[in-house]
C-alpha cells in the first residue's frame, strides 16, 4: 500500500493500526480498550477483531501485490 491509496485500503490501514495499538495497550498495561468501549465478549466486539484480522490480512497481501481497487 503506497502511494495513492483506495478508501478500502485506507480503511483497511486504520484498522491494523487500530488492532497494533490495541495490542500495545494490553501488552503494556494490560488494557483491552475495544473490551472496554464495546464490551467483554460482545458481538461488537467480536466484529471489530474480525475486521482487524482481515484488515492485517490486506496489508500482508498489500507487501506482495497492489490492491485491483488501487489501480488506475
Amino acid at each position: 500500500m503506497t502511494g495513492q491509496q483506495c478508501l478500502v485500503c485506507k480503511v483497511f490501514c486504520l484498522l491494523t493500526v487500530v488492532g497494533a495499538l490495541n495490542w500495545g495497550l494490553v501488552g503494556v498495561l494490560d488494557l483491552n480498550v475495544v473490551e472496554q468501549v464495546l464490551g467483554v465478549g460482545t458481538t461488537a466486539t467480536k466484529a471489530v477483531y474480525i475486521l482487524v484480522g482481515v484488515s492485517g490480512l490486506a496489508v500482508i497481501a498489500s507487501c506482495f501485490k497492489l490492491c485491483p481497487a488501487c489501480k488506475k
